[in-house]
């Protein structure tokens, strides 16, 4: 029996770098398609986005809190179990206590281009409002994390 050489068309290190180039194209196109964020909004000037929701937008929110200014995080706690809080009204006022922004985060994330300055945030959760005062400088990202205790769940 004799055996047929087939020309060799790729060297094998050509080889191995054409299929790591296709492995990177291949990640980088998936890192993509799962790391976006929802539509920013405008309210008054203010530029936000809220959400947050499942594994990927989770993800997103959370390589894209650097961009921002004002990162939020909202959170419950009952029985012991922690969860994502969404719903949660915020209300940020300037130094002057005009409101700035008056939003409903439509996840357990929301994230704020406010300018440099003073304000104060509120968050209300299940008729509890939390308060924080913080000064937004134009280097930095100022993370806020509100988490609010449940009353225990009693018999049905």
């Amino acid at each position: 029996m004799s055996r047929i050489r087939l020309p060799i068309l790729f060297s094998r290190t050509a080889l191995k770098h054409a299929l790591a180039a296709t492995a990177l194209a291949c990640a980088s196109v998936g890192t993509q398609a799962h790391a976006e964020l929802p539509p920013i909004q405008n309210q008054g000037g203010i530029e936000y986005v809220s959400g947050g929701f499942g594994q990927d937008e989770s993800t997103a929110f959370k390589q894209a809190m650097p961009q921002f200014p004002l990162a939020m995080t909202f959170s419950s706690r009952s029985d012991g179990a922690a969860a994502y809080a969404a719903d949660v009204q915020v209300v940020i006022r300037d130094e002057n206590d005009a409101n700035v922004l008056n939003v409903a985060s439509e996840g357990p994330f929301l994230l704020v281009k406010l300018p440099p300055g003073k304000y104060r945030v509120f968050a209300t959760y299940d008729n509890k409002t939390q308060e924080r005062q913080i000064n937004v400088e134009a280097s930095d990202s100022t993370r806020l994390t509100f988490a609010w205790e449940r009353p225990a769940s009693g018999p049905d």
